[in-house]
């Protein structure tokens, strides 16, 4: 049996604790929220890729500016429409199979008019 590790002091915390003999003394906030910009605005790329994948081919769509909850619902989107399953992972939307065409087709419909092959 394994013992369970000791509950140490950044366990409880994922903040660091400050200590301030300011009164006024504010915490910055750690990241600020991203604002998403318009469909017509973005500059996405599709490409198709198969290095590091085992020989397997994704379509990979970079370039989204905004919050991680759109770029998620971007990313269900597609993987829905093309009917196929993928990840978004590190701003980019990852979906497997050769599904260029039908990705670049899907954004010109929703208005991402800056996209690109």
């Amino acid at each position: 049996m394994s013992k369970k590790p000791k509950n140490t002091f950044n366990s409880f915390s994922s903040m660091p604790l400050v200590y301030s003999t300011n009164p006024d003394y504010i915490q910055p906030n750690a990241e600020a929220e991203k604002q998403t910009l318009a469909p017509e605005a973005q500059l996405l790329r599709v490409i198709l890729e198969t290095k590091h994948r085992a020989g397997k081919t994704v379509t990979i769509v970079y370039g989204f500016e905004g919050a991680d909850a759109d770029l998620e619902a971007l990313g269900k989107a597609l993987k829905n429409f093309c009917g196929t399953g993928g990840s978004v992972k590190d701003g980019e939307i990852i979906i497997q199979g050769d599904h260029r065409q039908k990705v670049f087709q899907y954004l010109k419909q929703k208005g991402f008019t800056k996209a690109k092959l």
